[in-house]
């Protein structure tokens, strides 16, 4: 099977995301990832724009679900991202979201925490 995926990587957004009172005050920047799995109807030999999905449109779709709403679960904005790709953007079979929260209220030394989410058609 011909696989065509689109990624966006470490998409940086200031949010207000988690469940204690504090990180919604101060709020944090989180990285984000998104991957898009085309549908095998995509034709990409006529090398036009609309062969594929706007890189711009997805953006600003991701930006304003995850700035634009406060979320107590990183899942859940994963989540939300994800299926509403699925619903605006025809051309996409599959997509992945992972969302990467680094500073965490657990006691530990670590990179990031995370949680991603993969939806199909």
């Amino acid at each position: 099977m011909d696989t065509t995926k689109i990624e966006m990587k470490n998409l940086v957004f200031f949010a207000r995301h988690g469940v204690l009172a504090e990180e919604a005050a101060l709020g944090q920047r989180f990285r984000l990832d998104v991957v898009v799995e085309l549908d095998d109807s995509v034709d990409l030999s006529s090398d036009q724009p609309e062969a594929t999905v706007n890189y711009v449109a997805l953006y600003a779709l991701v930006e304003g679900i995850f700035t634009g709403q406060r979320f107590n679960l990183i899942e859940a904005a994963a989540e939300a991202i994800a299926r509403a790709i699925l619903q605006d953007f025809a051309k996409v079979r599959a997509v992945t979201v992972k969302v990467k929260k680094p500073s965490v209220p657990v006691d530990c030394v670590c990179d990031y925490f995370a949680a991603e989410v993969t939806r199909c058609r």
